[in-house]
């Protein structure tokens, strides 16, 4: 079959067109459809394919293999016929936002630290590329700056196909050998480089680049980027929350960091307060069973943290088990198990855990939560803790 005319590539701006159904053949209770033209972007190079209506289907994929673009739709239509062919302007405005943005990053990343993208995915939530070497978040937001001021200035970008002897003298990235024709991306005295996907005419289009995360990965970094459209949604979104927030605690919406940093500070000292309070009152419900072999209590509203110094405080008053335990017979109960003469509760720890419906273990406590009734685990300790 012969290869499909690309109208995508003679021109990047076109949504519609018509085109003659070459071949439809059913696949998995779609139908596989061939044009003898098609402006329906297929998957590759890190970019989605185009979605839209083909001849009143729907066109749910697209891909191509040895240059024929095969539309899966969900209809079928009549070889020899010929169709029209909407495609989504949203999205395609969208990825050629995201791929333009990604090309001004790359070649600023590649001209200042002379890494390479060896990654590159524009997912449905944000775009991922990966680059060669590491790269700090005050270079990345170096890198961000110099990415919008390219923007604002609306640099062109143009796309070429140079002969061999063009192309031999051209410094392009590229992530792999090319053979034969090679498409030849430019971003205006940013970035020269081998690519197959869609673009935006000139810089201003992508309308703005936010890198919203990084990691270490490989050896190098995955940078999170977010583009045009994309990064104008994730702004309101955050604008919105730092509103709330703004509201919440009172303060400016440049000033709420160091409100929430306050509200932290109050909050560790008040959980210190907590916490010296509850040893004073675990030491006083502690000491009413000084000299006893063995305990258990039940105290409500208590974290694990709390219930193993709770524990901890009878162990010092007591000489053989120790059993604390808080929660509610509807939620369930929280445990700290221990053993003031040093005996090992691990074994205890099981058999209750399966009698109790329990979860939990550890060394030298025993921590965990059951799925019980206060009378099951009082039923339980009974004949094992009596004195």
């Amino acid at each position: 079959m012969a290869e499909t005319r690309k109208l995508y590539y003679e021109n990047g701006a076109c949504l519609q067109f018509c085109a003659t159904v070459l071949s439809c053949v059913p696949t998995d209770g779609n139908f596989a459809v061939t044009l003898d033209a098609t402006a329906f972007y297929p998957e590759g190079g890190g970019q989605p394919a185009d979605r839209g209506a083909l001849g009143g289907a729907r066109v749910l994929d697209v891909h191509e293999k040895d240059g024929v673009v095969v539309h899966t739709v969900t209809a079928p239509l009549r070889v020899g016929e010929m169709v029209q062919g909407d495609v989504d302007g949203r999205r395609r405005l969208d990825h050629m936002q995201q791929h333009t943005g990604e090309h001004i990053v790359s070649g600023i990343v590649h001209a200042q630290f002379g890494y390479d993208n060896v990654g590159f995915h524009i997912g449905a939530q944000d775009v991922t590329v990966d680059f060669s070497g590491p790269l700090t978040d005050a270079e990345l937001a170096d890198v961000e700056r110099a990415a919008n001021w390219v923007i604002w200035q609306n640099a062109p970008v143009t796309i070429a196909w140079p002969a061999p002897s063009e192309l031999a003298q051209l410094n392009y990235r590229s992530k792999k050998e090319l053979t034969g024709a090679i498409r030849i991306v430019t971003v205006a005295n940013v970035d020269v480089c081998a690519c197959c996907g869609t673009h935006v005419e000139r810089c201003g289009q992508v309308g703005s680049i936010k890198l919203t995360s990084s990691q270490s990965y490989k050896g190098g970094t995955r940078v999170t980027m977010l583009c045009g459209m994309r990064a104008y949604e994730d702004h309101c979104i955050k604008f919105q929350n730092a509103e709330a927030v703004s509201g919440l605690l009172s303060a400016k919406i440049n000033e709420t960091a160091a409100a929430v940093q306050r509200l932290a500070d109050e909050n560790a000292a008040l959980r210190a307060e907590k916490a010296a309070l509850e040893t004073r009152l675990f030491a006083a419900d502690a000491a009413a069973f000084r000299g006893r072999k063995n305990a258990l209590v039940f105290e409500p509203h208590l974290s694990p943290d709390s219930l193993r110094r709770l524990c901890t405080a009878l162990m010092e008053q007591c000489t053989g088990v120790c059993a604390a335990f808080s929660g509610t017979d509807a939620g369930g109960y929280k445990y700290a198990l221990g053993s003031a003469g040093g005996a090992d509760v691990h074994a205890l720890c099981k058999e209750m855990n399966a009698a109790l419906g329990g979860r939990g273990g550890g060394r030298e406590m025993q921590q965990g939560s059951a799925a019980c009734t206060r009378g099951d685990i009082e039923a339980f300790f009974a004949p094992r803790l009596g004195e």
